[in-house]
Formats: C-alpha cells, structure tokens, sequence
C-alpha cells in the first residue's frame, strides 16, 4: 500500500472510531418489561435457528458459539426484564 493510502485508511477509521460510540449512546434503554420478555423469546429462536442452520452445513463448532451468544444475549434480556418488572413491584 502507498503512503497516501494507508494514511486515508487511518483516517477512515479514526473517524469511524470517534463516530460509532455517540451513535451507540443515542439508544433507548427505558424498553419496558414486557418487551424485554418478548426479547428473551426471540432471541432464543434465533439460537436455535442458528445452530440448526450450522450444524445442517456440517459446522458444530461454528453452531455452538452462534447459539451460545444468543442465549447470552436472551439471558442478558430476562435479567433486564426481571429487573424492571421487581423494581416496579417492589417500591421501596
């Protein structure tokens, strides 16, 4: 790669890096409960799929990490949801 072109790729990404966090920030984290409990069956679908989907192709690894990180992601949703939901029922 020629000098000019590597310094625009570190540009690039220098940019992207500073961009991607205050995109990330804007998000809506106030979902309620319930949706958060919908999520948490969604993203247990999608594992399953997934791992279906790999293993049918003859990729078991591959498969299980894919539904490992859904079911974190459906898990990390029903604590969210639980949370919410107890906070909501017991006001101190």
């Amino acid at each position: 790669m020629t000098r000019i072109a590597r310094i625009f790729v570190i540009g690039v990404l220098f940019a992207l890096s500073a961009a991607l966090p205050a995109a990330m920030a804007n998000q809506n984290k106030n979902t309620p409960a319930k949706q958060e409990m919908k999520d948490t069956g969604k993203e247990t679908g999608r594992a399953g799929k997934s791992l279906g989907r790999n293993v049918k192709h003859g990729r078991v690894i591959h498969g299980g990490k894919r539904f490992g990180q859904h079911m974190g992601r459906a898990g990390k949703h029903f604590g969210r949801g639980t949370k919410r939901t107890v906070k909501k029922a017991v006001k101190p």
